[in-house]
């Protein structure tokens, strides 16, 4: 793949200009902090590790819209998700319903998180279960459930970033060493503060390249019309992969209500959650943020442009670059790879700093709780990440953030069953960890690293089903069932008590 030295140097200027203004924005947040009444400055400048990881608690409506749609919106939307469908149609819409049900949970159980926080000065999802349950054993297997699950769902991005690289015609290794020093970089620096003020950049590059893509393109393959008539005649086979077909309905349906159940259990949406400044921030980001779901509709459609425009590749990760490089002019399509690269430098970055709050609150001694403990915790997640992307052999990219699903989904009883009333017991919950985690990894060990698992329900050939919906339903099995069995020998020991 030859050079593109136009596209290579637009695209250097605006990832480069993003990597600067993140990595720089505490030097200047805090000269201007320093122009303020010294205890004003220490609120809102500070430098301690809560600035640096949860951005000092006061974010507003505005930029938590951003960085939460930042968090939520990244390589897996603009890359994974139309490779997905390039690959295997209609099926590869299934984001689109699970973006739909999970504003509704955000909206009912995520201020309420918030208010627990915030009263009680947590910083982390393992924090939360601590308070809850009392019981540091539980509280480490949340932490490491976060830490575990966000790897892949960085993997994914640091792939992305190579991918437009890789696409500019850089050779060798040179595209993932670039993806993984801007990302190291960009994080130890600027800190949460770097994406929350970057996301508003990435966003507006994002919608530019999108709009851009949904108009021209199909202006070029002579409208919408055309390119449906051409998917479902003209492509070999007709129909046979690019519409829903009866044995995907299942797996289609599953993979949609996992995803949204663990959206929100990953520590970088929930850093993003336990940032804003109040309960009502987030129920108003609840209300708005699904217009970030008629964007991931369209840009789900590039996968079906790709086949009409002519793209042909063995590798879907790259469909979208060589679908921009075969439609738009070099100095579009660096520009386009740029915002590519910055939506995903920008939640990577979330995700590394809310895996860095996990392993220096929960999970080490408190005393490496300071910025630079912070700071080497990130870059230990990040090269955890560069490790999932050269062993990890998935076989779409999407699989990457579909495994930490698996994981993360695992804590969805401690997490959120915990802010119930109903007196669920730490063992119970440790116990539906340890073997829902168990069983989750274990099928997608037999799949290989595939989402789904055939679960023989009757008919002539099994089901398949969401791996981390199984693992899910098996989790809150043992939870109820341990949790039961130990109120009841309770019982019975009170009874005993009472009778002597």
């Amino acid at each position: 793949m030859s050079t593109d030295m136009v596209a290579l140097i637009v695209f250097i200027i605006f990832f480069g200009v993003t990597i600067v203004a993140g990595s720089t924005v505490s030097r200047w947040r805090g000269r201007l902090s320093s122009n303020k009444a010294p205890e004003k400055a220490v609120q809102s400048g500070g430098h301690g590790a809560e600035d640096w990881g949860l951005g000092g608690r006061q974010f507003g409506a505005w930029v938590t819209w951003f960085l939460v749609g930042g968090d939520f919106y990244t390589a897996y939307t603009v890359i994974a998700v139309p490779a997905l469908v390039y690959a295997v149609g209609a099926y590869g819409f299934f984001a689109l319903p699970y973006t739909i049900i999970v504003y509704p949970f955000i909206f009912v159980v995520m201020p309420r998180l918030w208010d627990i926080a915030h009263k009680a000065g947590l910083g982390t999802a393992a924090d939360i279960v601590r308070a809850r349950f009392g019981s540091r054993t539980l509280e480490l297997a949340i932490a490491t459930s976060g830490l575990v699950a966000v790897m892949p769902y960085i993997a994914l991005q640091l792939i992305g970033i190579r991918t437009v690289i890789e696409a500019l015609g850089l050779p060798g290794d040179v595209p993932l060493v670039v993806a993984f020093v801007s990302l190291a970089a960009y994080t130890w620096f600027g800190g949460l503060h770097a994406p929350a003020l970057t996301a508003f950049i990435k966003d507006i590059m994002i919608y530019i390249a999108v709009i851009a893509a949904v108009t021209v393109i199909p202006l070029h393959l002579g409208g919408y019309g055309h390119m449906f008539q051409a998917m479902n005649t003209t492509l070999p086979p007709p129909d046979g992969e690019h519409v829903l077909k009866p044995a995907q309905m299942a797996p289609y349906a599953t993979l949609a209500l996992s995803s949204a159940l663990a959206a929100f259990l990953y520590p970088h949406t929930l850093t993003g959650i336990l940032a804003a400044k109040s309960a009502d921030t987030i129920r108003q980001n609840a209300v708005y943020l699904p217009i970030y779901t008629i964007v991931l509709g369209l840009i789900a459609m590039l996968g079906f442009m790709a086949h009409v425009a002519g793209v042909d590749t063995h590798s879907s990760s790259l469909v979208v670059p060589l679908l921009f490089q075969k439609i738009f002019p070099s100095w579009f399509v660096g520009f386009a790879f740029a915002a590519i690269a910055v939506g995903a430098l920008v939640p990577a970055a979330v995700m590394a700093i809310g895996a860095a709050n996990l392993l220096t609150h929960n999970i080490l001694p408190s005393r490496y709780d300071t910025v630079n403990g912070a700071r080497i915790a990130g870059l230990a997640v990040k090269l955890g990440a560069l490790f999932c992307v050269l062993f990890l052999n998935a076989q779409f990219a999407i699989d990457l953030q579909l495994l930490g699903g698996v994981i993360i989904l695992q804590t969805f009883p401690a997490l959120i069953m915990g802010l119930f009333k109903i007196r669920y017991s730490s063992v119970g919950m440790l116990a539906g960890w340890v073997i829902g985690t168990l069983v989750g990894l274990g099928l997608c060990w037999m799949d290989g690293l595939k989402p789904v698992h055939a679960v023989p329900l009757g008919g002539d050939a099994p089901t398949l089903i969401s791996t981390g919906l199984i693992a899910l339903i098996v989790n809150l099995l043992v939870v109820g069932v341990v949790t039961l069995a130990g109120q009841l020998a309770a019982g019975r020991s009170g009874n005993a008590a009472v009778t002597k």
